[in-house]
C-alpha cells in the first residue's frame, strides 16, 4: 500500500475510533433506556425522524455512520491477521470494499429521505 493510501486509511481509522469512543457509549446509554421503556422526548420517533431529514442531522449522521463503517473495517482487518489470515492484499480490499459500500449506501439512504 502506498503511503498516500496509507495516511487516508489511518486517517479514516483514528477518526472512526474516536467517533466510536464518544458517540457509542452514550448511544448504548440511550438505547438502554429506551428498552426499559423510558423512552425520553427527545428519541421519540418523530423527533428522530425531523433530525434525520435535517440537512445538520443529515451530515452528522453520515459522518457518524461512515467513519465507524471505516474503523470497524481496519479492526476487522487486523483481526484476521491475529488469527493467522497471511492473505492481507485480499482482506484489506474485501473489508475497506464493505466499508465503502456502506458509506455510499449511507450517503444515498440519507439523501433519499
Amino acid at each position: 500500500m502506498t503511503i498516500a493510501k496509507k495516511s487516508v486509511v489511518w486517517g479514516l481509522f483514528a477518526a472512526g475510533g474516536t467517533i466510536a469512543a464518544f458517540i457509542f457509549p452514550a448511544l448504548i446509554a440511550l438505547f438502554l433506556l429506551i428498552a426499559l421503556g423510558k423512552v425520553p422526548d427527545g428519541l421519540q420517533f418523530e423527533n428522530i425522524h425531523q433530525f434525520a431529514t435535517n440537512g445538520l442531522g443529515k451530515i452528522i449522521l453520515f459522518v457518524v455512520i461512515s467513519l465507524s463503517l471505516w474503523h470497524a473495517a481496519h479492526r476487522l482487518r487486523v483481526v484476521f491477521h491475529d488469527f493467522g489470515v497471511r492473505k492481507d492484499k485480499v482482506v484489506a480490499n474485501a473489508v475497506y470494499l464493505v466499508a465503502f459500500i456502506g458509506t455510499v449506501m449511507t450517503a444515498f439512504y440519507l439523501y433519499t429521505i
